[in-house]
């Protein structure tokens, strides 16, 4: 399994940082939705992470036809960094979270 590197400033919000593969360069932005603001990006993937009370937003920073896999790793590793042992992650919006 690949190793990925995850920075979260020390100004953002626990669940806010990047993930990089240091292999392929893929970044991965993520977004606390319930503390951040998330304005999705045209031409990037995106998926959400929903844990109980948690709601996160993962989004690629300067996607560039990589793999699908290959960013569902790199989610499913920041999640257990997080110790979100029941994330579910979703292709779009989760339907109890609403953004109006």
């Amino acid at each position: 399994m690949s190793n990925y590197l995850i920075s979260i400033s020390k100004n953002q919000a626990l669940k806010d940082g990047t993930i990089h593969d240091p292999k392929s360069k893929l970044k991965v932005k993520v977004f606390d939705l319930l503390q951040s603001r998330f304005k999705p990006r045209k031409g990037e993937v995106r998926f959400f992470v929903t844990a109980g009370d948690e709601t996160l937003a993962f989004e690629t920073e300067g996607y560039d036809k990589h793999r699908q896999l290959l960013i569902l790793q790199m989610i499913s590793r920041y999640c257990i960094y997080l110790g979100l042992i029941e994330a579910q992650i979703h292709s779009t919006w989760p339907s109890a979270f609403n953004l109006g």
